[in-house]
């Protein structure tokens, strides 16, 4: 028996389509994106995750590695001011999110195990990047690493986890319409489409909904706004 190809023809042209949309989503939030977090300004929220753990989803670890480093490298050489640092800082920052629900999903396809890989996605990153904005933070913003420590948990603590929310919610609510387009468009193999050849999970899109509400919630408090 000959080894399954990770990428094929279809894997690579729904790879290339999915970096196209988180790209221009990424693109689109740095622009007109306001600030989450009043402490910290520059960070903004960023939704090209959402399309990144829908590729991981449907396609594995692997692709969601290489579309991960694809769009970070496209933010480098394009409007991005962080450099190599940037760089580093958003591949793992993807890869932290995206990873853990692509791996046990593409093991094991249904609901539970795609709630309990994104719940360890959230997780993940939010504490990955504690770590890695107190140690980079410092090089590419020329700030005291006392400083960036001071706002670990008023500002990257929350934003890294109510980002988290939000792209694991988006996630559960694009999922199957995307997942389906692209099989009707002959794009994605049935046999890898998996579990969202069902139906669509009411109690899942409920908390995902919930969560999204949550979130603005907790932002308008963190603004001011409430």
């Amino acid at each position: 028996m000959t080894k399954k190809k990770i990428f094929d023809a279809r894997t690579l042209s729904v790879c290339g389509m999915l970096c196209a949309m988180a790209f221009a989503l990424v693109t689109l939030s740095h622009y007109i994106m306001p600030a989450m977090i009043p402490a910290a300004p520059w960070l903004k929220y960023d939704p090209k995750d959402i399309i990144l753990a829908i590729g991981g989803l449907l396609l594995g670890p692997v692709p969601a590695f290489v579309m991960s480093l694809i769009v970070s490298l496209l933010e480098m050489l394009t409007y991005s001011e962080t450099g190599w640092i940037g760089l580093v800082m958003n591949v793992v920052s993807s890869c932290a999110f995206v990873l853990p629900a692509s791996i046990l999903y593409n093991k094991k396809r249904d609901i539970k195990t795609a709630v309990s890989g994104l719940f360890c996605g959230v997780v993940l990153v939010t504490v990955v990047m504690l770590l890695w904005n107190y140690l980079l933070t410092p090089l590419y913003m020329g700030t005291p690493r006392e400083f960036v420590k001071s706002l670990l948990i008023p500002a990257f603590l929350p934003f890294n986890l109510i980002k988290g929310a939000l792209n694991a919610s988006f996630t559960f609510l694009i999922y199957k319409p995307l997942s389906r387009a692209l099989k009707s468009a002959r794009l994605l193999p049935s046999e890898k489409e998996g579990a969202s050849s069902g139906k669509i999970s009411v109690p899942v899109v409920a908390i995902a909904l919930v969560t999204i509400a949550a979130c603005a919630v907790v932002l308008f408090i963190l603004n001011g706004k409430i």
